[in-house]
Formats: structure tokens, sequence, C-alpha cells
């Protein structure tokens, strides 16, 4: 399964990975990228606490089959 990125965490990740190579102190970010930063993080969020209630659904309707033949009855 291959997990796409948005434009906005792919250039976070890309300048945090700069800031370590150059051992650099600070990462500063305008307040525009701050923005878009928060958005996608939030919509990741959003799909996660999703996907967490389709599984608790889907966990709680699984059907349970038990027979039972009688034995020597």
């Amino acid at each position: 399964m291959e997990h796409q990125l948005s434009l906005h965490l792919k250039k976070f990740n890309d300048r945090v990975k700069v800031m370590n190579q150059t051992n650099s102190k600070e990462l500063v970010l305008s307040a525009l990228e701050a923005r878009n930063l928060h958005n996608d993080i939030f919509e990741l969020l959003t799909q996660i606490a999703e996907l967490a209630e389709v599984k608790q659904a889907a966990e709680t309707e699984a059907v349970v089959s038990v027979e039972f033949d009688g034995g020597n009855f």
C-alpha cells in the first residue's frame, strides 16, 4: 500500500532533513507554511479518527457462529 504525503508535508519533511544535516538549531515557517502544514496534519488526524471508527464498527459487527449438535443425547 503506497501512501501519498501532501505537498506541504513533503516540504516540511525536506526542510527538517536539511536542518538535521546542517545541524541547524531552528526551523522557521512563514504563517502560510504553518497554516498549510496545520491543515494537512488536521486532515490526517481526521482520517485516522474515521479509520478507527470504521475498524471499531467492523469489530463490533463481527459474527460469531457456534453450532451444538447435542452429542449422543
